[in-house]
């Protein structure tokens, strides 16, 4: 096993961590630890909550969740000789749950504290439970159905530069500006409520827990991207913003379904990841990976090969309003439309929306020229359910 640079206790909160991790981005948290080019190690990681979601029938956790205490990230890692303008290379070798935590949660927010994708329809808050049996999973909350997972980092991501964390809160600022009493809020801006900064005290914890980022968005640095691919094996490509690299991650899943529609979607889980590292110097402008990270995928995953597929277009479901090309609207629909067919098989809209955001479903934008309509796809494997589910 490699060794353990971030060890986790599931019974204390991340302040209180022997090494305490963080919940914003800010290029002076502080790193707590370092390592050489060609390392590998092991990260564990608490779930993204912070551990506030029981493994119970009662959905008021989801309900009450602190929004502002998430995401919990185990890190910075200072990369030894990481310098702006490089690219940091990481390479996913393992992951897996935590020993003696083999469950994990997903749920729907209340639209008043978080929401989700289909929040308009589906406002209230559920939870649905899931044990882990190895690469698979069940839910009490949701039966007839078992899949295998593609366990992934939801949130995988270096530190920002003081220059690049002032353009995100500006752009971010300026966004919330134009609709400020929003339900759910535009952007989630920074706030010093209750904060995880590392060994930070003091003055220069009150000065970065107000300048901090949120962690919710994926950005520039890569952040909360839930890319449900990015597991074993994969390679990703960051650019570099400030000397070593600060290296963070955390918000594991157990699977997800592309655009982890219910926002609590993934199945989320405590648990550990088994990384190497290295450096290509000067590797931003040599391969123009400046504005995002490049990732290569893993040859993991569930080899699923029968889908029943779901299309949306975009037209507003509540007016028949017409948009033009709007990809966000159609996938929406999409969502929608397998939705509404579950519902003829038996499952509740909550128990379809939350299988549609932890399965290992496929989402594709199928046609983006055709105007004024947007084709967004939505595929789930067939095999995951106990009986056919074809019309027949």
């Amino acid at each position: 096993m490699p060794e353990v640079l971030f060890k986790v206790d599931l019974t204390k909160p991340m302040e209180e961590q022997d090494l305490p991790g963080h919940n914003r981005w800010h290029p002076d948290i502080p790193a707590v630890a370092a390592v050489n080019p060609g390392a590998m190690f092991r990260i564990e990681c608490k779930d993204w909550t912070d551990g506030q979601i029981q493994n119970n029938d009662d959905p008021s956790d989801i309900r009450d969740v602190n929004l502002k205490r998430v995401h919990v990230l185990s890190g910075p890692i200072w990369v030894n000789g990481a310098e702006p303008g490089d690219l940091l290379v990481v390479d996913i070798l393992d992951i897996g749950a935590l020993q003696g935590a083999e469950w994990g949660f997903a749920g729907i927010f209340a639209r008043e504290n978080g929401g989700g994708f289909l929040t308009e329809h589906y406002p209230e808050a559920a939870k649905s439970i899931w044990d882990f049996h190895g690469i698979y999973t069940t839910s009490r909350h949701i039966p007839g159905v078992r899949f295998a997972g593609i366990t992934h980092p939801g949130l995988i991501g270096v530190a920002p530069s003081h220059e690049l964390l002032a353009k995100w809160n500006k752009r971010e600022r300026e966004l919330v500006a134009t609709d400020p009493h929003r339900v759910p809020e535009l952007a989630t801006l920074p706030d010093p409520t209750s904060t995880v900064l590392g060994s930070l005290t003091g003055a220069e914890y009150e000065r970065i827990a107000a300048e901090g980022a949120r962690t919710v968005p994926p950005r520039e640095n890569g952040g909360n991207c839930d890319i449900k691919n990015l597991s074993r094996g994969s390679r990703i490509y960051f650019p570099v913003f400030v000397k070593g690299a600060k290296l963070s991650m955390g918000d594991i899943h157990f699977s997800q379904g592309d655009g982890e529609i219910s926002f609590c979607g993934g199945i989320e889980m405590a648990g550990f990841i088994d990384l190497h590292v290295d450096i290509i110097k000067g590797g931003m402008a040599k391969y123009g990976i400046v504005n995002n990270p490049v990732f290569k995928p893993g040859p993991v995953e569930p080899h699923y090969s029968e889908f029943l597929v779901f299309e949306g277009i975009s037209v507003d479901e509540f007016s028949g309003k017409q948009h033009y090309l709007d990809a966000h609207l159609a996938y929406r629909r999409a969502c929608l439309n397998a939705i509404e067919y579950l519902k003829t098989l038996g499952y509740t809209g909550e128990q379809a929306y939350m299988l549609l955001s932890t399965a290992p479903v496929e989402g594709r934008i199928s046609g983006i020229v055709d105007i004024p309509n947007a084709c967004c796809t939505l595929a789930i494997p067939t095999a995951i359910f106990d009986r056919d589910i074809t019309p027949k």
